[in-house]
């Protein structure tokens, strides 16, 4: 059986899109290992290398929101091309910084132009698929993605054993065959003219159905986080199970992701959004809950498989319901606020989970994970988003 039989009829800019996506991951390795660069190569201390993982967060803070607005108005392809080329390009010059203010400028583009990829990424492929392919796309995005990471980051421990600068050099290489792959394939329509009589689509500041759908979904961001934070305290530092099993954990959740994804968005493909939503919310409540009484390799295991099943149901529904609600001069700005959410929950996530953590134990933690996931989902299962529309052609 074909799990990804489904996929047939996409467009072929949506497989050059992922391929590209595919080609960057691939050398992604200088954002794990930043710190480690910091204090190893250039000598720095702790709180400075800190400080500069802090410009990083920052840098991709200030440019979710503002990535996609520019998105909407120059074109999605532009902006993802742009940002490929430029973003390549800063991790080539990057070693070659000496001065510590320069390189924390350099950092902080860094991280505002790779930033830029996602609302434009997230953006075009809605403009490309039908809106009952969507969810589909997205998760074909994402086995792209994790694909990616699965081999980036260990390919980078091995460079980095011999040369933190050729960590840099090798993820910016990737990330220019990324952008070369779209820019010998993928030709940029222009922008469809607007219908007549079509008014601009409003500010999703002002998107009331928007700020329902994102504000539950933080919080939901910052347990799914805890993979980040908590969970490798848990797994290596109390239960002593060591960082091979940790990252064998990644194992099982990557494989899982290739094998069903895909073929789990398209059965429920068409699902409402609330429905897909509160599934996934669950599947996130338990996995991590359940994570307070998993003591041992295989009740880790199951526990990773459930909150797995919670990710792929989660994230793709959520970037479809976003994209269902934008107006299509919009999309761009709408999908840099869900970039900006992810953002917020990487950076409080960790942080305030490791604090509860110290503060009232491990097992407090994962039992405040389910009770936060399970309110988040209540609050999502309500989420019904417009009927949708049939998606415009690609921009340019």
């Amino acid at each position: 059986m074909n799990p990804w039989k489904g996929l047939r009829g996409l467009p072929r800019e949506v497989w050059l899109v992922c391929a590209s996506t595919l080609v960057n991951r691939l050398g992604t390795m200088a954002l794990p290992f930043l710190v480690l660069y910091l204090t190893e190569a250039r000598r720095w201390t702790p709180e400075q290398a800190a400080f500069g993982m802090m410009v990083y967060g920052t840098g991709a803070l200030t440019a979710g929101p503002f990535a996609g607005r520019l998105a909407d108005r120059l074109g999605h392809v532009r902006v993802l091309k742009a940002s490929l080329w430029i973003s390549g390009a800063l991790m080539l010059v990057l070693p070659f910084a000496g001065a510590r203010p320069l390189l924390f400028v350099l950092i902080f583009l860094w991280a505002a132009f790779t930033q830029a990829f996602w609302p434009s990424a997230m953006a075009l492929l809605a403009d490309l698929a039908a809106p009952e392919q969507r969810k589909a796309v997205y998760a074909l995005h994402r086995l792209s993605v994790n694909l990616g990471m699965a081999v980036g980051p260990a390919l980078g421990g091995v460079i980095a054993h011999h040369s933190y600068t050729w960590v840099f050099w090798t993820d910016g290489l990737s990330t220019l065959a990324g952008a070369v792959l779209l820019g010998l394939l993928f030709t940029a329509a222009p922008r469809p003219a607007a219908p007549q009589g079509h008014a601009p689509g409003a500010s999703p500041w002002r998107d009331r159905r928007l700020a329902y759908l994102l504000l539950p979904f933080i919080p939901m961001l910052m347990v799914f986080f805890q993979i980040e934070g908590t969970l490798p305290l848990w797994v290596v530092r109390d239960l002593g199970l060591g960082s091979r099993f940790y990252g064998l954990l990644f194992t099982v959740n990557t494989l899982l992701i290739v094998a069903l994804e895909v073929a789990l968005n398209l059965a429920m493909a068409r699902w409402s959004h609330g429905r897909q939503l509160f599934l996934g919310s669950l599947f996130l409540a338990f996995g991590f809950g359940l994570t307070a009484w998993a003591t041992g390799h295989a009740t880790l295991i199951l526990t990773t498989m459930i909150w797995t099943f919670g990710e792929m149901t989660l994230f793709p529904a959520m970037s479809d319901a976003v994209a269902t609600l934008a107006p299509p001069d919009r999309r761009g700005e709408y999908m840099g606020l869900l970039s900006l959410c992810f953002a917020i929950g990487l950076a409080l996530g960790p942080w305030l989970g490791v604090l509860a953590y110290a503060k009232a134990g491990p097992r407090a933690l994962w039992i405040a994970t389910f009770g936060v996931s399970l309110a988040a989902g209540l609050m999502l299962a309500r989420f019904r988003t417009p009927a949708a529309q049939k998606a415009p052609g690609p921009t340019g």
